[in-house]
């Protein structure tokens, strides 16, 4: 049977309906080939001396582990030199990196977290990459991180990577989700799923229950509706689930529903979350919302906050729109 390419998915998305131009076509394909470059070296594992920490912290204090780097690097190398950037902002680095004024500079901001659930590089479990693309705004010279602070609803191409027993690539130009499955001997992704649904009801949630006595009271009397079960004001049995890799609760979402939380919790209370609002938050929101879901912080649309600074930390509540919308009404506005 034939398959679509991810270039044929691109090109009609850019020639048939309209909604990206060449530049992020082209844009586009350069990160999902880099994605590739990435999966062998996830693939090698301990054969290619990958494993491990280098080290190294990253601008959040958190120990960068070896994939962090490599993934960071084949990312930056990748894209400086194509002409559809004019800068690019990582996880991994304290501020952004603008394309070399030798190579032409193109009208995207690439935003990406290199390597997320890296705790799981070690273990052998699934982690991946997550990447968002914005329009650079203005037509003046030069970039600054002022333009890359925009809402997440002004993203024009959101998606990850997922490295697991498929290699698979999720995406949305603002028309739906497509996965796509990397053919490991052909080198090339096909499409393998697209105008992805997140059913608006569902039995599973993820969490780490470990933090149980650190959150808010509206957290905790959702879980605990849960896991009351039949007997409880649910009236049906839940099942968690939890990776530690939000690539890998995502693509589950996706694929058969769930909610996923990481909410703020009072061990570090004057921080509004865990995950990072640009790099992970905004592109999985995007996702979500494309395929059905809804993600909240807890009292707002992910999509429509405003960022304040680069590295912006937000509580995050994404999934099967019911239940978002359960957990959401739950909460009252923190003073």
């Amino acid at each position: 049977m034939s398959r679509v390419s991810l270039t044929q998915y691109l090109v009609e998305q850019q020639r048939e309906h309209g909604h990206i131009p060449g530049e992020l076509r082209l844009l586009i394909e350069v990160v999902a080939r880099t994605c590739k470059r990435i999966a062998i070296s996830v693939n090698k594992g301990a054969l290619g001396d990958v494993l491990g920490s280098a080290g190294t912290a990253n601008v959040q204090g958190e120990v960068q582990k070896k994939l962090d780097v490599i993934a960071n690097e084949l990312l930056l190398e990748a894209n400086e030199w194509g002409g559809n950037l004019a800068a690019m902002a990582s996880e991994e680095m304290d501020t952004i990196h603008l394309v070399p004024n030798r190579y032409p500079q193109g009208e995207y901001l690439l935003l990406y977290d290199p390597l997320d659930g890296s705790s799981n590089i070690d273990v052998n479990v699934s982690i991946g990459t997550i990447f968002s693309v914005l329009k650079k705004p203005g037509t003046q010279q030069g970039v600054s991180e002022a333009d890359f602070l925009q809402p997440g609803q002004s993203q024009v191409a959101a998606g990850y990577c997922v490295y697991g027993p498929q290699t698979m690539l999720v995406l949305t130009v603002g028309d739906g989700v497509a996965m796509f499955t990397l053919d490991r001997e052909m080198g090339s992704w096909s499409l393998t799923a697209e105008n992805v649904r997140i059913p608006e009801d569902t039995k599973e949630f993820a969490i780490n229950m470990s933090n149980l006595r650190h959150w808010a009271p509206p957290v905790r009397r959702y879980i605990d509706e849960c896991l009351a079960g039949t007997t409880g004001p649910r009236k049906k049995d839940f099942n968690m689930r939890w990776v530690a890799s939000m690539v890998a609760d995502v693509h589950r979402i996706l694929t058969r529903g769930g909610i996923f939380m990481y909410p703020w919790d009072q061990r570090e209370p004057d921080k509004p979350g865990k995950l990072r609002l640009m790099y992970e938050a905004n592109p999985m929101a995007f996702l979500v919302e494309q395929a059905g879901g809804a993600a909240t912080n807890g009292v707002q649309r992910i999509l429509e906050l405003q960022p304040g600074k680069l590295h912006e930390r937000v509580s995050v509540i994404l999934g099967s729109k019911n239940e978002v919308e359960r957990v959401t009404g739950y909460h009252t506005p923190r003073p």
